[in-house]
């Protein structure tokens, strides 16, 4: 790594170290089902990041929408499971021997990777809860594997005006032998995609939940876009997935994504070191990607300090 400058660790992904953990894990559910069944397993897993040397958590609330608990639960207990979501990444983030900051996660509300699912007019209804809930608990918030800017910018300005940074992030078409300029799975532009994001307010910019191959063009767009705009202080991040290349977005989604085998931390370590000095300021983890990879993110940074 050549680079000085500092960078945030943040977490990595949450379903899978659940269900490594031993916590109830199906579909549709996925990592929701354990903040219903045996939240016990959601601090643990926030703890096992903590102990790896994350300073970012992010709040198990992704699974917290009508595709995944149902419509009929989604209305009677999306925000009093949004609010334990947030309670108990708080309560693990304030016992750290240091300081943690907690993300409240505000995830896709039609379904992932379907930037063609995305109902304008029935976001604001589905949002309302989860912000409701989280706001009293976290120190950031995180839109997060966004499709499209108008999901994303959706999600931004339902939570402007909570007085807490918002960072969003965006996840990117990356099926194999991909090639050419980086765009978001709607197909629009990174570029363009970030400078619509910052001057609407977001105080960060990130990617996830996409190969490692294409995260590199991305960065470089948004520090593009973000060089030419009003806060030359945003953030700028990443955390990849460890999912074999997907099928495009258009395509029905087929169940759980199998995990590549050369992503072990060591591999991964040698991403991040390039998107660290391409700038990435916030670099962590996104599905496949556990403990193991942060712990080796925060010692390589701490051994180069």
């Amino acid at each position: 790594m050549t680079t000085t400058h500092r960078f945030a660790v943040l977490d990595g992904g949450m379903g899978r170290l659940l269900e490594q953990l031993g916590a109830p894990f199906r579909l549709p559910e996925w990592s929701a089902l354990s903040l219903i069944e045996a939240p016990h397993f959601v601090a643990k897993a926030h703890l096992a990041y903590i102990e790896s040397g994350a300073e970012i958590i992010t709040t198990n609330s992704y699974g917290l929408v009508p595709h995944m608990i149902g419509e009929e639960r989604f209305g009677a207990e999306a925000q009093s499971l949004a609010d334990r979501a947030g309670r108990i990444a708080r309560e693990v983030a304030d016992k750290a021997p240091r300081k943690v900051l907690v993300a409240g996660s505000l995830p896709p509300l039609f379904e992932s990777y379907r930037p063609g699912n995305f109902v304008a007019e029935e976001a604001p209804r589905i949002l309302a809860p989860l912000v409701a809930g989280l706001a009293p608990h976290i120190d950031v918030w995180l839109v997060e594997t966004q499709s499209s800017t108008a999901e994303a910018l959706t999600a931004l300005a339902a939570v402007r005006n909570h007085g807490k940074p918002i960072h969003v992030s965006y996840t990117l078409k990356d099926e194999e032998g991909r090639t050419g300029p980086p765009e978001l799975r709607s197909g629009e532009p990174v570029l363009d995609a970030v400078a619509a994001t910052i001057a609407a307010g977001a105080d960060a910019i990130l990617f996830n939940c996409s190969q490692p191959e294409v995260m590199s063009a991305a960065i470089l767009a948004a520090r593009r876009a973000i060089d030419a705009s009003s806060n030359l202080a945003a953030g700028l991040g990443v955390y990849a997935n460890a999912f074999v290349p997907e099928p495009p977005s258009d395509e029905p989604y087929a169940g759980i994504s199998e995990i590549r085998e050369d992503l072990d931390p060591a591999n991964y370590l040698k991403w991040v070191h390039r998107w660290v000095d391409q700038g990435a300021t916030i670099v962590g983890g996104c599905c496949g990607i556990g403990p193991e990879h942060i712990r080796a993110i925060s010692a390589s940074r701490d051994a180069r300090r």
